[in-house]
């Protein structure tokens, strides 16, 4: 489950099990309220601060908790919403964001890493893609506006049709991620980014993001329904 420290002004949410070295970090729906518990502990806290997403071992996330769902296909709905609503919460925060991609990222776990205002990719290994397209899974109409209005027009249409496996050094050229670094830089980079932004907490910030965001953020607050989503019912 998601747990946080702090490095002087900057949070660190990290997504996996706090003493574990390899998780997947899927978004099982226990996981998602975790993650916005921690995320109003970030909020309700006073003064200069930012925001670094990490987790450790081979994974950044893999996204969408794929056992869950299809065991509970009748509850698809308002899970996609519940996973929604995650990346409008990290759009619209009153600090900044920067996701350290420590490993892959893969599908919404990918949609995570862009929902953030920055992204520092590890340079030596782990892949950011979106593998619907291999999966015969549906991107929502609240993904798709997240990803197209994120990523160029033509970046996206990679990514979303052809699910392309993107390094660092591929995602950096693509304007996927803003920088790579080593390993055990990824996320001491992240930090001093974050660091570097800590005064921008002002009540004008959040106001600026919903601004920036407002197409992307119409489309993440489209329930998700059969009509707008002919899968799995």
């Amino acid at each position: 489950m998601p747990y946080l420290e702090r490095d002087g002004d900057v949070f660190v949410l990290y997504l996996g099990n706090e003493g574990q070295t390899d998780s997947e970090n899927r978004f099982h729906p226990d996981w998602i309220d975790e993650f916005h518990d921690q995320l109003d502990r970030v909020e309700a806290a006073e003064g200069p601060a930012a925001l670094v997403t990490v987790a450790t071992g081979k994974f950044f996330s893999n996204g969408l908790d794929t056992d869950w769902l299809f065991a509970n296909l009748d509850r698809m709905h308002g899970y996609l919403d519940r996973v929604h609503s995650m990346f409008s919460r990290l759009l619209t925060l009153n600090m900044p964001t920067v996701a350290a991609l420590n490993g892959h990222a893969f599908g919404a776990g990918a949609m995570l890493a862009l929902s953030h205002d920055f992204r520092v990719m590890r340079s030596d290994r782990g892949y950011w893609s979106l593998p619907e397209i291999h999966l015969g899974m549906p991107f929502t109409v609240a993904m798709n506006a997240l990803v197209t209005e994120r990523l160029t027009n033509q970046v996206a249409v990679e990514a979303m049709t052809t699910g392309r496996r993107y390094s660092a050094v591929d995602a950096i050229a693509a304007g996927i991620v803003d920088t790579q670094a080593d390993a055990d830089r990824v996320l001491a980079d992240a930090v001093a980014r974050a660091g570097a932004l800590t005064a921008n907490r002002k009540p004008i910030l959040p106001v600026i993001k919903r601004a920036l965001h407002a197409r992307a953020l119409e489309g993440l607050n489209t329930p998700t329904t059969a009509e707008n989503l002919p899968f799995g019912g």
